[in-house]
């Protein structure tokens, strides 16, 4: 089982507001968080609200995290849900830039929890500085 209290050690939890899902990833998003991955992605696509995926604290994303993300943003699109990533650290958005991977989200919405007036291209290069 998973500890948010523990960073180290991968999770993802879903809070909801009255115009968005937002999908709270930490720690190590691989393998071990699939069965929380799946849970969220049912959530979150219930409501037929824009999700923000706050990736701001993870530590690590293997091909099963990427594989999350990809499911999630492919099916929000074919449900008219929009997915946007609020401030990924370094470690997430090199696999984005690596993978080509941009154009599977949508601008953080300004009024998100930390939002830049950026979108995600904008906050993966200032990640990255």
């Amino acid at each position: 089982m998973t500890d948010a209290r523990d960073p180290s050690v991968g999770g993802i939890s879903v809070s909801e507001s009255a115009d968005r899902t937002t999908a709270h990833l930490w720690g190590e998003i691989d393998d071990s968080v699939r069965q929380q991955a799946g849970a969220t992605l049912t959530r979150a696509l219930e409501r037929g609200l824009p999700v923000v995926l706050d990736a701001s604290r993870v530590e690590f994303i293997d091909s099963a995290g990427v594989a999350f993300l990809i499911q999630l943003c492919t099916v929000a699109r074919e449900e008219g849900v929009t997915v946007s990533l609020h401030e990924p650290p370094r470690v997430v958005s090199e696999v984005i830039d690596l993978l080509g991977l941009h154009d599977l989200f949508d601008d953080v919405p300004p009024d998100a929890p930390g939002a830049r007036d950026a979108g995600p291209h904008d906050q993966a290069d200032r990640s990255g500085a």
